[in-house]
């Protein structure tokens, strides 16, 4: 069975958001993304996985080692789809302000 597995499901994870910003300064093995965890092996190749999946992380095979790489691409999509809310909260917060500085001032 294969499993679309949601963007938005794998990076509410702390942990998987975690790894994406160890990722996103360098490329890493498992391992060495593990050693920044204190959770088995098993369950930080389980968040790899999922950000595989997602397409947030790409693999790529040198010798017997795979380093894990952040998509940049499939990480801008994301950036993409947030910006319209991330502006909406702008705006309003920015008119809440307003309102709280006359109110402030009567």
């Amino acid at each position: 069975m294969n499993l679309r597995r949601d963007v938005f499901q794998a990076i509410a994870d702390p942990t998987r958001r975690a790894i994406l910003l160890l990722v996103a300064a360098q490329a890493m093995t498992a391992g060495a993304i593990a050693s920044h965890f204190d959770t088995a092996r098993p369950t930080v190749s389980k968040h790899l996985q999922i950000l595989t999946e997602c397409e947030l992380l790409k693999q790529e095979q040198s010798g017997r080692e795979i380093h894990y790489h952040i998509n940049a691409k499939k990480m801008k999509e994301v950036a993409e789809f947030i910006e319209p809310f991330r502006k909406m909260w702008d705006d309003r917060f920015n008119l809440l302000e307003t309102v709280m500085k006359n109110y402030k001032n009567k």
